[in-house]
C-alpha cells in the first residue's frame, strides 16, 4: 500500500498492485486496472518510486542491491 495526496489535499492509501499506468497531464494521473483514474499531487517519478518500494517490501521484485550484485559478475 502507498500513501498519496489527492488534488483536494485528501490523503488516500492505494494498493499499488492495482496500478496499470502512471502519467503526467500535467497533474499526475494514475489509471487503475479497472480503468478508474486517480489524480494526485505527487509526481509521476514519486508514485513510481513508492510503488517500487512497495513491490520490494512484499518480495515481488528483488532489492536494488541484490540486482547490482548479480550484474557485477
Amino acid at each position: 500500500m502507498i500513501k498519496l495526496t489527492k488534488l483536494n489535499h485528501e490523503k488516500v492509501t492505494l494498493n499499488a498492485m492495482y496500478i496499470e499506468r502512471i502519467e503526467s497531464f500535467p497533474d499526475t494521473t494514475i489509471t487503475l486496472v479497472n480503468q478508474k483514474k486517480l489524480f494526485v499531487q505527487e509526481s509521476e517519478d514519486e508514485v513510481s518510486r513508492l510503488a517500487t518500494q512497495f513491490y520490494q517490501s512484499i518480495g515481488l521484485i528483488p532489492l536494488q542491491g541484490e540486482l547490482g550484485d548479480q550484474n557485477e559478475s
